[in-house]
């Protein structure tokens, strides 16, 4: 079973030749980031956090690898990537070693090797889901590939340190297992579906639920079947969540205490140094009189505060949520559904904006930027014309519904309720990759003369998009 499991990773001898052109642009896509952030992030000392988080900007990823890598810690929310944190502990070890041996912070260059990994895989795999499963031409699998990372905000996932390009890999490792399972009327079975689960709910737990949206259209009615409910679904679940909140329990609840005792203890030493101060100016310990002063002093400290956190760009950039909950709090109601779409959705995720080059939305960016031309409109329109195009030549594909059902529940959380809506572009890795598997049900459909101008259409779109990302890319890392 383990020797058949593993074997989908083998290269076949007819792979090889894209296989290493694909590895040697991943490559050189990390050493852009490596070779622009190492000698900062590699130093050795105790203010990891604050080095990272001050040193590293792209967009609005995170370094939190970067941290966790140098000194172990629960470092992502739990909540939303509940087994993370132990993915990476072996890592951080590895690293931890090095550090000892060399004085030098490896962590840089040990996630640009896991990423490479990931970037790799997920490109053999989209790879044989275009040649194996939908039934394209070889030449056409590789351009829809190379228009596949040519996107924006994948392109930055397989080089940022974040767990988007982790979790590109689990779902198209996924897709292509249901791809096969489909040719031979067959379903995900219980352990693959856990084994998925595990990984991909590991790593961002609202992905995981693609993995039982997959088995549902595979498996159709045999879904709900009690056992299969109950072994691959019920348990897994509640076995993540338990961790996650053994996680947060065990590791993070008491930091949390320890920080709201040191807070509360560093206001509590600010309100008696202006009580000792107010006492000093009207010259009475008299404390009705002190405790008058205090009150007004204390109402103009809470309004600058609310005067500082309504002028920050995280709270002018939230729109008004559907309700204040644990978890509706985080919806979005306002924000234009059609703007975002455009701009970001089907605009940043794809082709970077030149104003406001890879700015954090929570710091310095609008929710809205427009491109400077027309020309990227065009380019948008054409590909979101192939996608529609795909979704109605594909319809009668189990394998297409299976692909759409993740684009669908993303769309369903960022677009619908509205979570994260406002940088909806960063979440592109998640599903992006949808776009091209459904093109490839087009150029399925097509013969002849148009099923050549079309493939030559996209490779001439891929170069497009290869060329403008990777400038503006090198632009901001070097040149801004």
């Amino acid at each position: 079973m383990l020797k058949k499991l593993f074997g989908i990773f083998r290269i076949q001898k007819e792979e090889r030749t894209g296989a290493i052109i694909a590895l040697l642009v991943f490559i050189a896509l990390n050493a852009l980031n490596v070779a622009r952030y190492f000698s900062a992030l590699s130093g050795v000392d105790n203010n990891t956090w604050a080095k990272f988080i001050k040193g590293w900007h792209v967009s609005g990823f995170d370094p939190i690898t970067y941290s966790v890598l140098t000194k172990w810690t629960i470092g992502y929310n739990i909540y939303r990537h509940p087994l993370l944190p132990y993915f990476v502990w072996p890592f951080s070890k590895l690293n931890e070693g090095l550090m000892a041996l060399t004085n030098t912070n490896f962590a840089i260059i040990i996630t640009a090797c896991i990423l490479v990994f990931c970037a790799f895989y997920a490109y053999i795999f989209l790879n044989r889901i275009f040649w194996e499963i939908i039934g394209t031409r070889r030449s056409e699998g590789y351009v829809l590939s190379a228009l596949t990372f040519s996107f924006a905000y994948i392109m930055l996932s397989v080089l940022v340190p974040d767990h988007f390009c982790p979790s590109m890999f689990c779902l198209v490792l996924t897709l292509y297992l249901c791809g096969l399972k489909l040719q031979r009327g067959r379903a995900l079975n219980w352990w693959q579906t856990v084994l998925m689960f595990f990984f991909t709910a590991g790593i961002s737990l609202n992905n995981g639920l693609k993995i039982f949206l997959a088995a549902l259209v595979t498996r159709g009615r045999r879904f709900f079947r009690p056992g299969y409910l109950i072994v691959a679904v019920l348990l897994p679940s509640a076995l993540i969540w338990g961790s996650a909140r053994w996680s947060y329990k065990e590791f993070v609840w008491p930091k949390e205490v320890q920080r709201k005792a040191r807070k509360e203890m560093m206001q509590k030493r600010q309100l008696d140094r202006i009580r000792q101060h107010v006492m000093d100016t009207i010259k009475t310990k008299d404390s009705a009189a002190v405790a008058v002063v205090m009150d007004s002093v204390k109402a103009g400290i809470e309004k600058k505060r609310e005067r500082r956190k309504t002028m920050s760009a995280a709270y002018k950039h939230t729109g008004k949520p559907m309700a204040q909950g644990e978890f509706m709090r985080w919806t979005d109601i306002s924000t234009s559904r059609t703007d975002v779409a455009i701009e970001s959705l089907f605009g940043e995720g794809i082709m970077l904006h030149e104003d406001y080059l890879l700015k954090d939305v929570l710091v310095n960016r609008p929710v809205i930027v427009h491109y400077r031309n027309w020309g990227n409109y065009i380019v948008e329109a054409f590909l979101v014309a192939m996608f529609l195009a795909g979704i109605w030549f594909g319809r009668r594909s189990r394998f297409m519904w299976t692909a759409m059902s993740f684009f669908l529940m993303d769309m369903a959380l960022h677009i619908g309720l509205g979570f994260g809506i406002n940088e909806v572009f960063i979440m592109s890795a998640h599903y992006l990759f949808v776009l091209p598997i459904a093109m490839a049900f087009v150029l399925k459909a097509m013969s002849g003369a148009w099923r050549k101008r079309l493939t030559v259409a996209l490779a001439i779109v891929a170069v497009y998009l290869w060329i403008w990302n990777t400038a503006l890319l090198t632009q901001y890392l070097y040149f801004l």
